[in-house]
């Protein structure tokens, strides 16, 4: 009779974890459970490993980072650390930041979506409008903790505070959330405040300087860590977004038409002139179009800019020109016009953008055809040489006039984005000048002979003639409205340039 072969130890298992001594009444079930959870923090590592993510695609569903701390602890700092771009203002003021500022960006390889907050502030000088927002920061900072799947709770090497006190017991409810980093220990410096905080029941505390980058790295791997990334999509549609900016006067309605588009209150709305102080980025999706909309601080006369965190608020709205493709000059219909509007629109003009002045408040005002032709008429008269950019009249408060206003929006991205072949451009370029030929004199004689557009978004063309410096101005701006008119950039501003060839376009073409 055969034995029965000897079945081999399976190695590939952690061995059961029983005690030899007499007290082997040790509860195996106990031990089962212990092995269970130590298998399944190495399965977890192990799908953490294969999870690879690329940098140059987008993704949904993304875990939610939220940075908070007291006022002036540098949570700012570290946000445009880890944004790897300036993107909140920095400044030693306490209080800079007021609506929370967020995006998207990589941490070790993983996407994250990362958010600044404002500071949890307890000191109010009660009955003034500063006492309001810092009220409303509070609120906003608290709304967005709860949403958070990591809070990474900063704190600074100094004395412990009343309100890092008061703030950390607002944080109990979401203790097993919450990452403790003591900031500002570049080089062991000011350890031995930091150690002090270790009285609150944190299990660990990180020593870290924002500014330096001191254990930024352990910091992250903490991060990363805590965060569960099996739920992360790439995203369906990953189109460039088209990248609107909400520029006008403070106290206009920005904010408020930014929620309104958005489906969110992600940027405090307030009464208060000046409440939005960085850009405040949201996306929302139109049409099958994704849109990026950009909530900008008010820009005043730079003799009523007087403080260092409006300049750079300032600045940083007027910096989004570049980086945007449509303008809303954000007009109040209350109030009218003004000459600041006016070198608003200027700035847009100049980097070439498509502008629709948006008249907001409309619900406040006189309803009918004649009101809003008056309104236009107003518009037309201070800014005349911009007869072609769209007015539209809404109410960001109740959501009239909304679709109107992002149908024209699309309708001006297609234009800032059309390209024209070279072959259709001098077609049409031997048409007008066969229909209005240039003037022709002993002195300023000149040929044109070709067109190509140089750019889209903005859109440039260059004409090249004989003789460029005699093309009166007149026939430039011309062939400009030619353009504008009959190849379809009716809506956008066209750049156009002049300059010396003595080439045919046919010959030019062929080369």
């Amino acid at each position: 009779m055969a034995t029965k072969k000897k079945n081999k130890p399976d190695f590939s298992k952690p061995k059961p974890l029983i005690s030899k001594s007499k007290k082997a009444a040790v509860d195996y079930d106990e031990a089962i459970a212990e092995q269970k959870k130590i298998q399944a923090a190495i399965d977890k590592d192990l799908e953490e490993k294969k999870l690879k993510f690329d940098t140059s695609k987008k993704y949904i569903n993304l875990p939610l980072i939220v940075i908070a701390g007291r006022p002036n602890v540098g949570k700012s700092t570290l946000f445009n650390r880890f944004m790897h771009k300036r993107v909140a203002i920095t400044d030693p003021t306490p209080g800079v930041t007021r609506d929370p500022v967020d995006g998207e960006c990589f941490i070790l390889g993983k996407p994250v979506h990362l958010m600044d907050t404002g500071g949890y502030k307890l000191t109010r000088d009660i009955g003034t409008m500063e006492a309001v927002m810092d009220d409303l920061v509070v609120e906003k900072t608290l709304e967005k903790i709860k949403k958070a799947d990591v809070i990474l709770l900063l704190l600074e090497a100094s004395q412990i505070t009343p309100e890092d006190e008061e703030f950390i017991q607002q944080l109990r409810p979401y203790w097993n959330k919450v990452i403790a980093a003591v900031n500002k220990t570049e080089g062991g410096k000011n350890q031995d405040f930091a150690q002090n905080y270790m009285k609150f029941g944190f299990k660990e505390l990180l020593f870290i300087s924002a500014e330096h980058g001191d254990k930024i790295p352990e910091l992250q791997e903490k991060l990363i860590d805590r965060l569960d990334f099996s739920n992360i999509e790439e995203g369906g549609n990953n189109s460039t977004p088209i990248r609107v900016a909400i520029l006008g006067k403070p106290n206009t309605g920005k904010s408020t038409l930014s929620n309104r588009l958005t489906h969110s209150e992600s940027s405090i709305v307030s009464n208060y002139a000046g409440t939005t102080r960085d850009v405040v980025e949201g996306t929302f999706v139109y049409n099958d179009r994704n849109f990026t909309i950009l909530d900008t601080a008010g820009i005043r006369r730079k003799a009523k800019v007087t403080e260092n965190v409006e300049y750079y608020s300032v600045n940083r709205a007027i910096k989004t020109l570049d980086e945007c493709d449509i303008v809303f000059i954000m007009i109040d219909a209350q109030e009218g016009l003004a000459e600041q509007d006016k070198k608003i629109c200027s700035l847009a003009y100049e980097q070439g953008r498509g502008i629709i002045f948006v008249l907001n408040k409309w619900d406040t005002q006189e309803k009918g055809r004649t009101a809003i032709k008056k309104a236009e008429e107003n518009i037309r008269i201070m800014f005349g040489q911009m007869n072609y950019s769209p007015i539209i009249c809404i109410s960001a408060l109740e959501g009239d006039g909304i679709k109107l206003l992002l149908d024209t929006a699309l309708e001006l991205y297609g234009q800032i984005t059309r390209k024209v072949s070279t072959s259709v451009l001098n077609t049409a370029l031997k048409d007008w000048i066969f229909k209005y030929p240039p003037p022709a004199s002993r002195t300023s004689n000149f040929k044109i002979r070709y067109m190509v557009q140089t750019s889209v978004n903005p859109v440039n063309f260059t004409i090249f003639a004989t003789r460029p410096e005699v093309v009166p101005l007149t026939y430039v701006q011309f062939l400009k409205n030619r353009i504008r008119e009959d190849l379809g950039f009716d809506k956008i501003p066209v750049q156009l340039e002049i300059k010396a060839s003595r080439k045919k376009w046919e010959d030019r073409d062929h080369e």
